[in-house]
């Protein structure tokens, strides 16, 4: 009996996990559509089917479920074979500097897994803006740095891609602006040094969009809890958009935006293998 290829069973958990195939095809740099002839090989040497297909997105099947649960043990063991293979122990203390645009509402937990999974590594966390991750490339501040960046056709800098997300006006369900004539769109920001946040602001203006700065906020949580309060639009990419908020009903008189990348910085000349192997690691498990 011929074993279950890995990475279709990777494609599968992704798209379980995101819940559509149009989210989880840029998570795996891929088509909707490669990604749709995936699953489809996927059933046929299962023999079953393995995920119903609506108007609201995928969900597994009741073998699908199923699957999920040996899918996800079988992606954590070979791993773990590969870790033993190549010595690698994850043992030392390690400092991630990492945006907060990156899956708020599930980085918490990732973590979390990543300690049970590795309980002699020993994470740092901290929270900061891509700007600044960026710029600190060369520094001694962190280990690790993760930021996100603007895909609007400019080149970026060296990185390794863990994820791409689309942009999206965001507001509270139900939120309906003005759209009368000079009524200016009321847009909730981050301070000035946000990259995410100039883009907005210069899209708009670029587009002749009347605005005025409803809200500032202080960190991407804040910006939430002001689009839950119904305080305006604020852009925000795909994993960030909090419960209760939904992409502007009025998106499509908005400017269209690009997607997001988010990426760990590149190794530095001279890094010792620990930190190599975490970097390494850390991709695959974000992916």
């Amino acid at each position: 009996m011929r074993p279950f290829d890995l990475d279709l069973l990777h494609s599968f958990a992704v798209a379980m996990e995101s819940g559509s195939l149009s989210d989880a095809a840029p998570k795996l740099f891929r088509s909707q559509s490669a990604l749709s002839e995936q699953l489809r090989k996927l059933e046929a040497f299962a023999g079953v089917t393995l995920l119903e297909r609506g108007k609201k997105g995928v969900r597994p099947t009741p073998a699908g479920e199923r699957l999920l649960v040996h899918a996800r043990e079988m992606l954590a063991f070979s791993d773990r074979a590969l870790e033993d293979v190549r010595g690698v122990t994850f043992a030392g203390e390690l400092r991630l500097a990492i945006t907060d645009y990156f899956l708020p509402s599930s980085i918490a937990d990732l973590l979390k897994k990543l300690r049970t999974r590795y309980p002699r590594l020993r994470l740092h966390v901290s929270v900061r803006k891509s700007m600044q991750i960026e710029s600190g490339a060369d520094s001694d501040d962190f280990d690790i740095g993760l930021s996100m960046r603007i895909l609007d056709g400019r080149s970026l800098p060296e990185g390794i891609a863990v994820r791409r997300e689309a942009l999206h006006w965001v507001s509270v369900a139900g939120f309906e602006p003005e759209r009368e004539e000079n009524t200016p769109l009321p847009l909730l920001v981050l301070p000035q040094g946000c990259s995410l946040q100039r883009l907005a602001r210069e899209t708009l203006e670029q587009h002749d969009v009347p605005y005025v700065v409803a809200h500032s906020a202080s960190g991407v949580a804040g910006l939430q809890s002001a689009l839950v309060a119904g305080l305006g639009v604020a852009c925000l990419n795909a994993s960030a958009i909090p419960p209760g908020a939904e992409v502007c009903r009025s998106a499509q008189h908005l400017p269209v935006l690009p997607q997001v990348e988010f990426s760990l910085l590149p190794p530095r000349p001279g890094e010792s293998e620990l930190v190599s192997a975490v970097r390494e690691m850390l991709a695959s498990q974000f992916s």
